[in-house]
């Protein structure tokens, strides 16, 4: 009989890159409100066991936090030994680690006639190291934890991947083309990875957030000196159907529907969370 609440999920273990960050840490209050055990992996683990200790006491579940670089395949691997040894087998996965650069951002949003003297704004300007990082931090830091943390949902042939994407993988924004190209690349590695794991028993799908205002994109969308939107901030409101950013909770409800069995005949597809900017044509 197919389950008609999240019960399913209480006492597994589910473990979540980037779990610390604005919207992980929403995504872990809701999955430790019922009963889930679960451990927040982050590449500051002071940060990581200080998020763990406040929501483990919220919820009464337990939740630890583990170092973890999701760009080393031997950090992920001590990571799991770690998870193994405190909470057992792992269940769930949600790839959350990621983030953009002011690095890999260009200044503009168009090359006008008045760039073409002096490129440094422009695509043309990236820096390669820049750009190398923000993909590499949001594909390869979705790929290889994906390698690592999945081995016991092989071995127990069920289990269920979370990849978080990004509403930038359909419509790529002006300004960050390293973010948009990386998101869209998880989105083909969700559908991809789906399949390939779908006879033993482990599902994959994704979220693709819209706009959030998170650490990461805040000097884009904020004006720090007014604390106001910036001009790029209010076109993103003006866009959105809804006409707002979302708020970390409302990432809760979809994280909940796709890690739990209630959704088990669901794999390989992308969920967009987005007040509507999916929808909306600009006019």
């Amino acid at each position: 009989m197919q389950p008609t609440s999240f019960n399913d999920l209480k006492g597994k273990v589910c473990v979540i890159t980037g779990g610390a960050g604005v919207l992980g840490s929403a995504m872990v209050k809701a999955i430790a409100s019922v009963g889930t055990k679960i451990a927040i992996a982050d590449i500051n683990k002071e940060v990581a066991e200080k998020v763990a200790a406040e929501i483990a006491a919220e919820s009464g579940s337990q939740v630890i936090g583990v170092e973890a670089n999701v760009l080393d395949k031997e950090s992920l691997e001590a990571a799991k030994a770690e998870i193994n040894e405190k909470l057992g087998d792992i269940d769930v996965l949600i790839n959350g680690a990621g983030g953009n650069s002011p690095k890999a951002t260009t200044s503009v949003e168009q090359i006008l006639e008045e760039n073409l003297d002096n490129l440094d704004d422009t695509f043309y300007g990236l820096e390669m190291e820049g750009f190398d990082m923000v993909f590499a931090l949001n594909f390869k830091g979705t790929l290889l934890p994906t390698m690592v943390f999945t081995k016991d949902m092989l071995k127990n042939k069920k289990g269920v991947v979370l990849n978080i994407s990004s509403m930038n993988s359909y419509k790529p924004l002006t300004k960050i083309p390293a973010y948009s190209a990386a998101k869209a690349s998880v989105n083909n590695f969700t559908e991809w990875l789906a399949v390939h794991l779908a006879k033993v028993g482990i599902r994959v799908n994704a979220i693709a957030p819209g706009f959030f205002i998170t650490n990461q994109n805040r000097f884009l969308v904020m004006d720090e000196k007014t604390g106001n939107f910036s001009p790029r901030g209010q076109k993103i409101v003006d866009n959105t159907p809804m006409g707002k950013f979302g708020e970390p909770e409302d990432l809760q409800g979809t994280t909940l529907f796709l890690i739990s069995d209630i959704s088990s005949f669901i794999t390989g597809i992308v969920v967009p969370v987005d007040g509507g900017y999916s929808a909306f044509g600009g006019v």
